[in-house]
């Protein structure tokens, strides 16, 4: 397969959708932030001085899918449809849980929205707690799942947490 973000000389390029179908794309992204237990429990009882951790994670994680094109030189500025965040904790892992699903109807997919949403949501979280944890870990962060354009369907199956 070839990585379509290079001409034939090598060099970087925004890739051309012109002629690519117009459908609905949808993209669900997942990541994780692991926190020591007293941010975990201040997170969980909403005792952190800067206020709701997960809402206001879910609001930057919106914010960031909005954002993409800004961020990514080589991605299209789409126009976004829906953008659902989904933030929690996730208690085996001792960890913030981020899930994005975002969707559009156009000419090339939503996967780099997705992942931006949940990168910066995860970011939002750190920059909350910094004071506290310092070592606090992202990751892993991942695509689950795409549907739409000539590629299809696509199912992660060896991650997800589902």
């Amino acid at each position: 397969m070839e990585l379509t973000h290079f001409d034939e000389a090598g060099n970087a390029r925004m890739v051309d959708v012109s002629d690519k179908a117009v459908t609905t794309r949808v993209a669900v992204a997942e990541g994780f932030i692991t926190v020591n237990e007293e941010i975990y429990k201040r997170i969980e009882a909403g005792t952190l001085k800067k206020g709701d951790v997960l809402a206001v994670a879910q609001l930057a994680a919106i914010m960031g899918a909005k954002q993409t094109a800004n961020l990514i030189p080589l991605c299209h500025p789409l126009s976004l449809s829906k953008v659902a965040v989904i933030c929690e904790l996730d208690v085996a892992k001792q960890a913030v849980r981020i899930e994005a699903t975002v969707k559009t109807t156009g000419q090339t997919g939503v996967e780099m929205e997705a992942l931006t949403a949940v990168q910066v949501g995860l970011l939002t979280v750190y920059d909350m707690c910094k004071a506290i944890d310092k070592t606090m870990v992202i990751g892993p962060v991942y695509l689950v799942e795409k549907s739409g354009g000539k590629s299809g369907h696509f199912v992660n199956d060896t991650l997800a947490s589902r």
